[in-house]
Order: C-alpha cells, then sequence, then structure tokens
C-alpha cells in the first residue's frame, strides 16, 4: 500500500511539475536565438519525457501531445503531424498482432509451446532451454507481453508438478529460474525481426522521418542482422540461469508423460488451427523473401522483383494482404464464423499504435524544428571517438534507462537525439540508432522494465533481488554482443562503411 501511494504522489507531482519545467524553459529559455521553435520542441519533448517516464497520465494520452502543442507553437502544422500517427510500419504491426490473435484465438500458440517442451526433454537444463526456446521463437512473431502471458501458466503448472514430485526442498530455486528464463527469452526473441518488439518498428520509422533517402531496412536486413545478437544473448542467458539455478542434485521420477497429458488434453489439431499455421509461415516466408538478399557474397533477388513496381510493396502489405484472408476463410467447427472475427480484433493495442505514433510525431518535431540539429552540435566534442567506443556508451546508457521507463518511449526520445549527434561528428547514424534501439530491448534487471520482466514478478515467486542479480549480469553480456555484432556483423548487413559518411545522411530532412 505504501509502495502504490509514493507511486500516486510521484504521479502527482510530475504531472504538475513537468508543464512548469517546460513553461519556464519557453518563457526564460532561449536555446537558439535565430530559432525560437528548438526552444518550444525542447519544452513538449521534456514534458512528454517526464510524463512517460513518470507515466502521470497514460502514455497513449501523452503521445497524442504532439498533435495539440506543435501547431499551437507554430513548430510543424497540423495535418503534417497528425500525418505522422499512422503509415506502412503500424499496419505491419496491425499485421503481425492479428496473426497472433489468430493464433491464440485457435490454441496454436499453446500446442506449439508444449509440442517444443516435449522435443527438448526433462532434465533441468532440457527444460529451461525448452520453455525459452519456445518462448523467443514465438515472441519473434507475437507481443513479447502476449507470449509470456500464455508461457506462465505452462510453467506454473510444471513448477507445481515438480514440487509434487521430487519436493520443494530438491527443487531449491529452479523454479526462478525457469521464470526468470521466460521473461528474458520473450524480450531476446523479440529483438530478432521487426515486429518483434515495438522498439524496433519505431527506429524503422523514424529513422525514415528523419533520413528519407536512406536505403530501406526490410524485415529480411533486419532479421539477418538481429538473429545473432538474439542468439548470442538467447545461450549467454540459458547458461547464466542454468549455472545460478540449477537443483543441487539429479532429478528423479519426471518423465516425458507430464509433458504429453498436456498436449494430449488439447486435442487433434483442428482444422482452424492448421490453416493458421500455413498462413503464418507463408507470412513470415513474404517477409522474409519480399526485397531480397545482397549481402556482398549473397545476391538473391525478392518475389516483389516479379511486379512492375516493386517498391509498391512493404512489410506492411504483406502483414494486412495475410490478415484479410483470416477473415474470408470460414471456420469449419464454429458455424457462420471465420478464422478471424472483429470481436478477437477489438483487443488489438491500440494505445500502442498512438505511442508508435507519439514518438514518430516527436521525431518529426526534433527534426523540422532543427532540435536534431542542435543536440548535435553540443555533442560535437565527439568526433574522432572510436566508432566501437561511441557504440559501447550508448548501449550502456541506453540498456540502463530502459530498466526505469518505458522502452517504446526511451527509444523515440533517444533516437532523434542520436541522428542529430551522427550528423555533427560526422558518424553513420545506424552505428549509433540500431544499437541503441536493440539495447532498449536488453532490460532484465527490474519489474519495471518490460511486460514480461512484470508478469514473471506477479506470480510472487520471485524476489527484486533475484532478478537485479541476474539481470545485471545478462545486461552487462547484452551491451559487449550488441557492441560486437554490429560493429563487426551490422556493417556488413548494413553496407556501413565506418571510415565514412553516407550521402543521405548529409542533411536532416522531415519526410513523409
Amino acid at each position: 500500500m505504501q509502495t502504490l501511494n509514493r507511486n500516486s504522489t510521484t504521479k502527482l507531482a510530475a504531472l504538475i511539475i513537468a508543464p512548469l519545467i517546460s513553461l519556464s524553459l519557453i518563457l526564460f529559455g532561449d536555446l537558439a536565438p535565430e530559432n525560437p521553435n528548438i526552444t518550444y520542441t525542447m519544452a513538449i519533448a521534456i514534458l512528454m519525457a517526464i510524463w512517460w517516464i513518470t507515466e502521470a497520465i497514460p502514455l497513449a494520452a501523452t503521445a497524442l501531445l504532439p498533435v495539440v502543442l506543435f501547431p499551437l507553437f507554430g513548430v510543424v502544422d497540423g495535418q503534417t503531424i497528425s500525418s505522422m500517427y499512422f503509415n506502412h510500419l503500424i499496419f505491419l504491426f496491425l499485421g503481425g498482432f492479428l496473426m497472433a490473435l489468430a493464433m491464440e484465438r485457435w490454441n496454436l500458440h499453446r500446442r506449439i509451446a508444449i509440442k517444443v517442451l516435449m522435443f527438448f526433454g526433462i532434465s533441468p537444463g532440457r527444460i529451461l532451454m525448452g520453455f525459452m526456446f519456445a518462448t523467443a521463437f514465438l515472441s519473434m512473431w507475437m507481443s513479447n507481453t502476449a507470449t509470456t502471458m500464455m508461457m506462465i501458466p505452462i510453467a506454473l503448472s510444471i513448477i507445481y508438478k515438480l514440487e509434487e514430485i521430487v519436493g520443494k526442498k530438491e527443487l531449491g530455486t529452479y523454479s526462478i529460474g525457469l521464470l526468470l528464463g521466460i521473461a528474458y527469452a520473450a524480450s531476446i526473441g523479440g529483438i530478432a525481426t521487426l515486429v518483434g518488439t515495438p522498439p524496433n518498428l519505431s527506429f524503422a520509422r523514424i529513422a525514415n522521418i528523419i533520413f528519407p533517402a536512406m536505403p530501406e531496412i526490410s524485415f529480411a536486413d533486419w532479421l539477418i542482422f538481429a538473429i545473432w545478437i538474439s542468439a548470442l544473448v538467447f545461450i549467454a542467458a540459458w547458461v547464466l540461469l542454468y549455472l545460478m539455478y540449477k537443483p543441487k542434485h539429479p532429478w528423479h521420477g519426471v518423465n516425458r508423460a507430464e509433458f504429453k497429458k498436456e498436449y494430449q488434453l488439447l486435442g487433434p489439431a483442428k482444422q482452424e488451427e492448421k490453416i493458421v499455421f500455413v498462413l503464418f509461415i507463408l507470412m513470415a516466408l513474404l517477409w522474409v523473401f519480399r526485397a531480397g538478399f545482397n549481402i556482398g557474397f549473397v545476391n538473391i533477388p525478392g518475389w516483389s522483383q516479379l511486379f512492375e513496381n516493386p517498391q509498391y510493396f512493404n512489410d506492411g502489405t504483406v502483414a494486412i494482404a495475410i490478415s484479410i484472408i483470416l477473415f474470408v476463410i470460414p471456420s469449419k467447427s464454429k458455424k457462420d464464423e471465420r478464422l478471424m472475427n472483429w470481436k478477437t480484433a477489438n483487443r488489438l493495442p491500440w494505445h500502442i499504435v498512438i505511442l508508435f505514433g507519439g514518438g514518430f510525431a516527436l521525431a518529426k518535431g526534433f527534426v523540422d524544428s532543427g532540435l536534431s540539429i542542435w543536440f548535435g552540435e553540443q555533442l560535437a566534442g565527439l568526433t574522432g571517438t572510436h566508432p566501437m567506443i561511441l557504440t559501447s556508451v550508448i548501449v550502456t546508457m541506453m540498456s540502463l534507462l530502459t530498466e526505469l521507463t518505458s522502452n517504446i518511449a526511451s527509444t523515440e526520445m533517444i533516437l532523434p537525439i542520436l541522428a542529430g549527434m551522427a550528423v555533427s561528428i560526422q558518424i553513420n547514424p545506424l552505428l549509433l540508432m540500431i544499437p541503441a534501439t536493440l539495447a532498449a530491448s536488453l532490460a532484465f534487471m527490474l519489474p519495471v522494465a518490460t511486460p514480461p520482466n512484470a508478469i514473471i514478478f506477479g506470480t510472487g515467486r520471485i524476489a527484486i533481488k533475484d532478478m537485479v542479480k541476474t539481470g545485471f549480469l545478462l545486461n552487462m553480456i547484452g551491451v559487449i554482443v550488441t557492441t560486437l555484432v554490429t560493429y563487426f556483423w551490422g556493417t556488413l548487413v548494413f553496407k556501413i562503411d565506418v571510415a565514412s559518411f553516407p550521402e543521405w545522411a548529409t542533411t536532416l530532412t522531415g519526410g513523409g
């Protein structure tokens, strides 16, 4: 109760103090005498940052501030700023989430998860690997929150069964490691794809707004790059959790029958499950092979090249095309129903869509007002610093910041600043913006850092000290892996020449 009161007091204080700080900056501050829009945008950004960090009002409500404040202060006109709230990446998110809801509606996600557990086996290390792999794989395509929510009941049922068979004392802290493994795997799996976690989509759109001439980063590009970071951090997390939480003695009496029983309770796969699974695989393949591959030594043309205007297609087109098919194909087991209905679709997280839009709108304000360039000029002293050092510092700072704030809000506040900094010190913006985006998902220490962390903390089986102790080590591993993979593999995938500044980034421009 005391924590709740303290939280309410913080929100109330932020609700009052943040507007006062912003108003003071507008009345008495003057960051750039020749351009008052820079000061206005900074004041709006401070207001949004404080309200986002403290959640003084709902995150999505804060995200709507640019619609009112940017036109009010003459930074960006209402029509332009409003158009930032809906674009092809929002459709990519919506389509991916509709597929996740369809999988959930027909229980396909549960079947996949238990099948993976049956495959991996029954020893402590294998069960941990099975849960983590199933969670990470599903999180590549589904919401991290939804995946964690789905895995927790399965994990708890297995934990109860293990306690019954081997005893609570013999099980020791293994249940802590198992629950932490699910939360961590949800965040780690989300890193691998553009749709896996909201910060990835935020990056793709914000980079496009700030640098319209930048070559597109396709679903396939991101997957080829980020899957290695995801895989390496995943392996590190599994090893770390197994070593820290493995039972002191071998188990006896545990067998595959428990998993088979869970699977049998699902019954035979329905026709709807099979069709949704085929559409899920089809969507993933269409995403991966849309733009083709070109990584220096490999050049595979994409399916979009079969059309007269391949540039007309994007990943959002694919997501919505498959989603519409879900609404068309009839259900066999439910009369007059389709694979997907609007009652289920109404569970789409529209607050996340608005939050995305708020970040895109803020980025547009940063660019059009000149604030991004102003920030970059303030950091011009970093010119000459080795890119790897810069990357590691940014990843570390972002990883710590996102422990205390929403990872989407952190991403959308920081990326426009990093863009301006990159232009100022003449370094490829992708070297700073991509690792910062990934770092937003490397939040393993506190319950408030990510929804998966909060969900497993809510089971009442984990103390904050356990999460901090394990999460800190994993955070550090994540920082090192992200820095090294970005520098040595990312430069190849995204054609980044560390020694030169790309022509597409020569100016910060507002783009649609």
